[in-house]
């Protein structure tokens, strides 16, 4: 696979987009696989809940804990596209549930990971939105941000979406809590998209993702869950 086929080219660099990257089949054994985690596995937020897989990030060091089987074939997907520098693995998975009308604020991820993201998308669409930060000065000095939206971002189901550059680190990205949402011409990957146009109403279903990442502060030790 050639990534450069992928590019999102209006957009600040980098963000390249993969429609079918999996198969239905391997879909709809992620859902399965994901339905049948264990309640007390989840951390229930305010407006989703997650999984950490890999260990949880910390600024003194993400323990390592073993990734399950089923999920380690999709990290060794990501890792045969060599997305990281210098041989680096992904050692880190996050699984997000988003239900209809849920979302996450605007937000970078910041230091804990190695600067490229990939994102495995199963379930339901969604529509990713990217902010750039502005700061506005003022004639006593004092100054304030602003946030102007700079792009928006299709995730179809099955996709896989990279974010690497800039788009990782100065660019804030948010999900809307919606329950549909409007097809417009300010979507940046609407060309790599198939079965959609602008004008189109599409109402979300619940929506798993896996964000796939290389997390470089690591304890040796590693914890094998069962």
């Amino acid at each position: 696979m050639n990534l450069e086929d992928f590019a999102v080219k209006h957009c600040p660099p980098s963000i390249y987009y993969v429609p079918d990257f999996i198969t239905i089949e391997e879909e709809a054994a992620i859902l399965q696989a994901v339905d049948n985690t264990p309640k007390p596995r989840w951390t229930q937020l305010s407006n989703r809940r997650l999984i950490n897989y890999g260990g949880v990030p910390h600024p003194k060091g993400m323990i390592a804990e073993s990734i399950p089987t089923w999920l380690n074939y999709y990290v060794d997907c990501i890792n045969h596209l060599n997305v990281y520098q210098d041989g680096k693995q992904a050692n880190h998975v996050l699984v997000n549930e988003y239900l209809p009308g849920q979302g996450i604020m605007p937000h970078l991820d910041g230091p804990l990971f190695f600067p490229t993201i990939t994102t495995i998308s199963c379930g339901s669409h969604t529509i990713l939105e990217y902010y750039d930060q502005i700061e506005n000065k003022t004639a006593d000095t004092s100054s304030s941000l602003t946030r102007q939206q700079t792009t928006k971002i299709f995730l179809e189901p099955r996709s896989l979406l990279i974010v690497k550059d800039d788009m990782y680190h100065r660019y804030l990205h948010s999900i809307g809590n919606l329950e549909y949402d409007l097809i417009d011409d300010e979507i940046a990957n609407l060309s790599l998209v198939k079965n959609v146009n602008i004008g189109d109403i599409l109402p979300r279903k619940t929506r798993i993702s896996l964000t796939i990442r290389h997390v470089p502060k690591t304890s040796k030790m590693k914890i094998k869950l069962t």
